[in-house]
């Protein structure tokens, strides 16, 4: 039987990831209008934009999920999902520059990204660590 080759703390933080990515997914796309009300935002006029944005982070939830298993062997998964907990916040903060969004809603910009940023590099950090470990031990072949 092979070793577990990850910290046991990736494998409960993906999938931690996973269900609160997949409920989340779910509340957007049932109820689109929900986040807004709470936030005292006036509701979008296309709200199937706004649950298309659930469906895709419920999708997500099912690929952290998988990554959980293996997350040095999915490095890619978590790379995809750590590059959109970057750029969602820069795009929010863009569009608050801008005057499109207020800052209130950026609060969901706080459970959805910046949480999972740290946690989501330092699985890549693994795996860089352990590709750049392996490597070393590769031979050339002439």
């Amino acid at each position: 039987m092979q070793e577990r080759s990850f910290p046991k703390w990736m494998t409960t933080m993906l999938r931690m990831a996973a269900i609160y990515n997949i409920l989340w997914g779910a509340w957007v796309t049932l109820f689109p209008f929900h986040f807004f009300d709470l936030a005292h935002l006036p509701r979008p006029n296309y709200a199937a934009i706004w649950q298309a944005v659930g469906m895709i982070v419920g999708c997500y939830g099912i690929a952290y999920w998988v990554a959980s298993y293996n997350p040095y062997k999915h490095w890619g998964i978590v790379l995809v999902g750590f590059l959109g907990k970057v750029f969602g916040p820069i795009g929010f903060l863009q569009h608050v520059m801008q005057g499109s969004l207020p800052w209130v809603f950026g609060l969901h910009n706080i459970t959805n990204d910046l949480v999972w940023l740290v946690p989501f590099g330092l699985v890549l950090y693994g795996a860089y660590k352990q590709y750049k470990q392996a490597s070393g031990k590769i031979k050339e072949v002439a």
